[in-house]
């Protein structure tokens, strides 16, 4: 029994020395342990442009183009970067100017610029940002192959919303601003949380200025599909640059009752001073993301332009219905599709093109428009 006893203690013994020598070493400060040697940190690369775009179609060059290639081919994005968070890799040129791709509405566009914001491969503290992308535009104001620079982004999707077969006789609309009782209700909330975005208008009025006179392409096609907006004077125009508003929402939506509400709508939530010109369906998503990164500090949102030009109208032609119209462009059938996509790469390359060519300048001092 004692010889038992004996091999027990002395069991428990070495057992807890051993305890104690782990305890000991758990209780050596860090720095004197041993650890793998740290990798010395990588140079975030110096970003003057990212041009966002919103889709494309199949291949990044050489085939039938989406929104992004054009850009690739004429500004040699030639340099991948996988972005395994985002929607699609990026590429950039040795000018130091970056392209991506949102995929297509706000969720998609929101998650895809956080994504490549918070890269660290990337020094974005100085770079423009550029929104390049087509939509549905107000007959009223533009026509077809026009191109719009943002003043404000208004968001289509936050609301309230009632069918249409079931709002009070005394509505214009279903559509209700949050914490509102009835379309369009004053005062305007004082706090908005997304409604609005209101772009820097001394870049905007900049960026207008050094495009306003480019010559965009029209064609016999587009003038005969613009005569059938007779009684829109400005939807007759051969193709221009002006600024105006654009409405951001996950609906692509159609007729002249919804493009009644976008410009109502535009006017509640920029207290009378918006019109509204163009629709597209990702861009409060891109801002949402950059106002956070511009928290964070890793972006300036000063920097920020948003360039929409007229694929298609809002509404129908008149003596037609909204549903043939939408019906008329199922599958991406626009009757401008390929003279917009030529109008947003050539405006906005020309912005890109001055950024960069006079990055001395550009870098620390915001440019404007000169009086």
């Amino acid at each position: 029994m004692g010889r038992l006893f004996r091999i027990f203690f002395i069991s428990m013994f070495r057992s807890l020395c051993g305890m104690l020598v782990l305890f000991s070493f758990c209780l050596i400060p860090i720095s004197a342990q041993t650890l793998p040697p740290v990798e010395p940190s990588i140079k975030p690369i110096p970003v003057k442009v990212v041009v966002v775009s919103m889709f494309e179609l199949g291949e990044d060059t050489g085939d039938a183009p989406g929104e992004y290639q054009l850009w690739v081919e004429r500004e040699h994005l030639d340099q991948i970067f996988p972005l395994p968070a985002g929607y699609h890799h990026v590429r950039m040129n040795k000018d130091g100017v970056l392209g991506m791709v949102t995929g297509v509405a706000t969720a998609k566009a929101a998650a895809s610029v956080m994504a490549l914001g918070l890269d660290p491969r990337f020094d974005l503290s100085k770079a423009y940002w550029v929104v390049a992308g087509i939509g549905g535009g107000d007959p009223a104001d533009v026509s077809l192959g026009s191109a719009v620079w943002a003043s404000h982004v208004i968001d289509g999707d936050i609301a309230y919303e009632i069918d249409a077969r079931e709002i009070p006789a005394d509505w214009t609309t279903g559509f209700v601003p949050l914490r509102k009782s009835k379309p369009y209700e004053q005062p305007v909330k004082s706090q908005l949380d997304g409604e609005v975005y209101t772009l820097n208008a001394d870049l905007v009025a900049w960026a207008f200025q050094l495009t306003k006179d480019i010559h965009l392409a029209d064609s016999n096609e587009i003038r005969v599909y613009r005569a059938r907006y007779a009684g829109f004077p400005n939807a007759t125009k051969p193709p221009f640059v002006t600024v105006g508003d654009t409405m951001s929402a996950g609906t692509f939506w159609h007729g002249s009752r919804m493009d009644e509400w976008a410009n109502a709508w535009t006017r509640y939530y920029t207290g009378g001073q918006g019109n509204f010109m163009i629709a597209g369906m990702e861009d409060t998503g891109t801002l949402q993301a950059l106002t956070f990164l511009n928290q964070a500090g890793r972006v300036d949102l000063n920097r920020v332009l948003v360039l929409r030009t007229v694929s298609n109208y809002d509404r129908e032609a008149p003596g037609t219905t909204p549903a043939e119209s939408l019906k008329s462009m199922v599958g991406g059938k626009y009757a401008a599709y390929l003279p917009s996509l030529e109008a947003a790469e050539t405006v906005g390359d020309k912005v890109v093109r001055n950024i960069v060519e006079h990055w001395t300048e550009r870098e620390n001092t915001i440019p404007h428009a000169s009086h």
